[in-house]
């Protein structure tokens, strides 16, 4: 394994995360252009996701379901609002065979639609009510530019679909959901996050507003990464979606959507990797332990498999790497691979009664007497190494986020570093507009009771009415 093929971090951002991607064998590309093949390493993490996100939703009471690839263009229609705001994504069946078909059918690029077509159907009563159903699946999006996870045309979420008998129920959910999202990142990905309300300008598509989970990469650009959306009643008036409510009075539903994708592995990627490969947070690591014997010794071998079974039995996912391969090359990959956790034990390690535990995160190497309680020292190693990961990309993030006064400190601050930029906003989509001018920043999103940087907005010096954060984003 040689790690010289992967670039530098700080040389060129966009070729690293490239080589990490492929060097970790987390995914390749295709002959489908703008998609990729999630390889087994890449689809082990999100495997990982799926079964603790999917937990979560059902201890909250949701169930899964499954709607339809191909959405009905008459459906699309019924809502104005997405189908212009997915209408230069959207990717269009026409034909089946040789025969042209008499409607054309739109490839599932979000699925609010079928949803609510469905639920029409389903809710007559507010005893059928509330309806929490969540949906893992494939989506198609014909983005302009692609790169792995990042941004692809295929790719794989989980798409949250819940309708409520009253707002303030909906609403709660609205809130509830991001606040697992923000759980995940900071708990699990050990990424630290920030959430709040998109503008109106940056909002999904027919909702009445947007919350949204913002990840800052190495670089400083940011990530979106989950959001979730309150739809009031305008997606039921849409869809005819009514239900009988206590007062035996016919009322709309009120509607909510969430998601988050296979991007969180980008954001894995681009927080936490390094010049070495992939870095894994123990929560989300597939394997968590590489046990590497040195040599062909019996006893070597002995201890190895012992240590594996004892760390199987105490829920610590572990494997013994015992390739032909030579112990240089299965360090390397294991770094590359990003296994929290490797273990190095060979002949005369037992001679000298010692045996070497080594952190990915850090490289750092531990050497422990062949008494160590080999679970214990484990798991308190995987925990110290999730919190020092969370830690580290807190600090890094605190040292990228940044207060802008006026439209030349955003300038400044801009060319020189780009991060979370703290500024006021008097909430005229034309500022927006024009901040957008400077390197593509945008509203991050509105912090909810932010404090007051200034009395002014940052671009055209009018009262200020929000405390906004901004960012170049992926």
């Amino acid at each position: 394994m040689n790690n010289n093929s992967i670039t530098k971090r700080d040389e060129d951002f966009a070729k690293w995360y490239t080589d990490v991607v492929r060097a970790a064998k987390l995914a390749d590309y295709t002959s489908v252009k703008g998609c990729i093949a999630i390889e087994p390493n890449g689809y082990a993490i999100w495997e990982k996701i799926q079964s603790i996100m999917d937990k979560k939703f059902k201890e909250l009471g949701h169930v899964n379901v499954q709607m339809p690839l191909l959405i009905p263009e008459n459906l699309f229609n019924q809502e104005k609002e997405l189908i212009e705001g997915f209408a230069p994504e959207l990717v269009w069946v026409t034909e089946v065979g040789d025969k042209k078909l008499d409607e054309r059918f739109a490839i599932r690029s979000t699925s609010e639609t079928v949803f609510c077509d469905y639920y029409k159907k389903h809710i007559t009563s507010y005893k059928d009510l509330p309806k929490l159903y969540n949906q893992w699946c494939n989506v198609f999006r014909y983005e302009k530019e692609t790169r792995p996870f990042l941004r692809s045309r295929e790719f794989l979420w989980q798409e949250g679909h819940t309708v409520h008998a009253t707002a303030e129920e909906a609403e709660k959910e609205t809130k509830q959901m991001m606040d697992v999202y923000k759980w995940f990142n900071h708990e699990i990905l050990a990424i630290p996050s920030i959430t709040g309300k998109k503008t109106e300008k940056e909002k999904f598509a027919g909702a009445e507003y947007t919350l949204t989970n913002e990840d800052l990469m190495y670089n400083g650009v940011c990530l979106q990464d989950g959001t979730s959306h309150y739809f009031g009643q305008k997606f039921s008036k849409a869809y005819d979606v009514k239900f009988t409510n206590k007062e035996n009075k016919d009322e709309y539903a009120y509607y909510t959507t969430w998601g988050k994708t296979t991007r969180m592995i980008a954001a894995i990627i681009m927080v936490h990797a390094d010049d070495y490969g992939l870095v894994l947070p123990p929560r989300i690591a597939p394997k968590q332990v590489v046990i590497i014997p040195i040599g062909n010794d019996p006893k070597v071998d002995e201890l190895a498999n012992k240590y594996k079974e004892e760390l199987l039995k105490n829920d610590i996912t572990a494997y013994i790497d015992d390739s032909e391969k030579s112990p240089g090359f299965k360090f390397a990959e294991a770094e590359v691979n990003g296994i929290p956790i490797r273990i190095e034990v060979g002949k005369r390690d037992l001679e000298n009664n010692k045996v070497t535990f080594v952190r990915r995160d850090t490289r750092e190497k531990i050497e422990k007497t062949l008494d160590v309680n080999v679970v214990d020292f484990t798991k308190e190693l995987l925990e110290t190494i999730q919190k020092d990961m969370y830690n580290r990309a807190l600090d890094r993030q605190n040292k990228l986020t940044f207060e802008a006064h006026n439209l030349e400190d955003m300038e400044k601050i801009l060319n020189t570093q780009p991060g979370f930029i703290h500024a006021m906003w008097c909430g005229d989509e034309a500022c927006e507009t024009r901040i957008k001018e400077i390197k593509g920043c945008k509203s991050r999103c509105i912090v909810e009771n932010g404090e007051k940087i200034d009395d002014k907005c940052v671009c055209c010096g009018k009262e200020a009415k929000h405390h906004v954060i901004w960012g170049i984003q992926y």
